[in-house]
């Protein structure tokens, strides 16, 4: 547990610098909120909890006007002449969501003179310029594990569809067919096979101790190592370099969130290090992926299926090249979206809007990017650890982590390692 206890510490010596900076308090008066959804048409009503939709608007509409605010709910998110640009000029408040995203660009920000903060119904913040929202002041936040369990437990249903060759043997009971020497020939058992994750943060971790009863060998590679007793209870190995895990993988996930540095993080090169016959499973980021790179490994058999729920763009255009490659179990993006995940960030929502009506903190793991007071961002100053700290804090999180930390960079910013550190300690547990 010595990563967490310096990392407590760390937290304690920091937070008394910043506790007061994170506030962000509504200013008096009634608040225009937009919230995009994707539709639900006709399902709507075929489930009271289906509040993630249009239709239902988080389930937060009457509650918020009957304090005098207004909400306003669309899923006409692209174009000059869509809904939600019309409502930018005057909106306090945007609501968005990985599932349908709303792209909240800086030319978007501009336009939103009135925008203080900006929630992802769910979890995730690629579909916003973090750097033109951090310079107009905004805060920025999620419900933070609202669904790791739904994408944790959609990852494991994947791995077993590629891996006993499910589609197939489904799609020649449509088509009226029996043979079952076209499903056989490529239908394997998960026990004793090599799973790889990359990335073992709230959802990688909750992957593998899933996988753990089917007695396979389970790695991850990761930026950290876990606790040495997570770790063992678990039974993963960690493999510090990518390269040299991957063509010991029959199976890889991808679990890490898109940065500029995961971007394109498997192109052709990085695909050919995979073992041949290899499965890819990705409800991360479409963007992650090389799309072509993907679609000619799975023509070439180099990888034997692939399989996940994000696309890049979203939605996925009628001639996105995964929709026709072969071997794949592609869906839209609904790992997170299930109706457990739905009523948990919704209330996370709802939780985060009654606070910045109060003035009152969010939960330090839901922020992305904060705020101080009138809208200014904190000076871009690093923190000041004393050398012990420094050298405790290096031993613990590496020093590649801990340069990214404290390193003189005009990025970083005191509360986010604040808050940074305050997430590691969640995902540990």
């Amino acid at each position: 547990m010595a990563m967490r206890r310096v990392a407590e510490h760390a937290i304690r010596t920091l937070g008394s610098r910043v506790s007061q900076s994170r506030q962000l308090q509504a200013t008096p008066g009634s608040k225009k909120i937009v919230g995009v959804f994707y539709k639900a048409r006709e399902h709507a009503e075929k489930n009271p909890n289906f509040v993630g939709c249009v239709e239902r608007g988080l389930g937060i509409q009457e509650w918020l006007e009957s304090q005098g605010h207004q909400y306003i709910v669309t899923d006409d998110k692209e174009g000059p002449n869509c809904e939600l640009e019309k409502h930018l000029p005057d909106m306090h408040v945007l609501i968005t969501t990985p599932f349908h995203p709303a792209y909240v660009t800086a030319e978007r920000i501009k336009k939103a003179k009135n925008l203080q903060l900006l929630l992802t119904a769910g979890i995730g913040s690629d579909h916003i310029d973090l750097n033109a929202a951090a310079n107009a002041g905004l805060t920025v936040a999620e419900v933070t594990g609202s669904n790791v369990v739904s994408v944790a437990e959609d990852e494991l249903m994947r791995i077993l569809i590629l891996v006993r060759n499910f589609l197939p043997g489904y799609h020649q009971v449509i088509n009226g067919e029996w043979d079952v020497a076209a499903i056989a020939h490529r239908a394997y058992d998960l026990e004793g096979k090599t799973i790889g994750t990359i990335g073992a943060g709230r959802i990688g971790k909750r992957l593998l101790q899933r996988l753990k009863p089917f007695n396979c060998s389970l790695l991850y590679h990761d930026r950290l190592k876990m606790e040495p007793e997570l770790e063992q209870q678990i039974g993963a190995k960690f493999e510090e370099d990518l390269d040299a895990m991957l063509p010991k993988c029959d199976v890889i996930v991808i679990n890490t969130p898109l940065t500029e540095k995961t971007r394109g993080l498997f192109d052709k090169e990085r695909i050919a290090k995979c073992k041949k016959g290899a499965v890819i499973v990705n409800n991360a980021r479409g963007a992650i992926m090389d799309t072509q790179a993907v679609a000619d490994a799975c023509s070439s058999g180099h990888i034997a299926g692939y399989s996940g729920d994000v696309w890049y763009p979203q939605p996925a255009p009628k001639d996105h090249p995964w929709r026709y490659m072969p071997n794949q179990a592609m869906t839209p993006h609904i790992s997170g979206t299930t109706i457990d995940a739905q009523l948990r960030y919704a209330a996370g929502v709802k939780d985060m809007l009654d606070r910045y009506f109060k003035g009152e903190n969010f939960p330090p793991q839901n922020y992305i990017l904060t705020a101080v007071g009138s809208g200014s961002i904190e000076s871009h100053r690093t923190a000041k650890l004393s050398s012990l700290d420094s050298l405790k804090l290096r031993s613990s999180l590496g020093d590649d982590t801990f340069r990214s930390l404290v390193a003189n960079k005009p990025e970083i910013k005191r509360k986010q390692i604040c808050l940074w550190l305050t997430w590691r300690i969640q995902s540990l547990d």
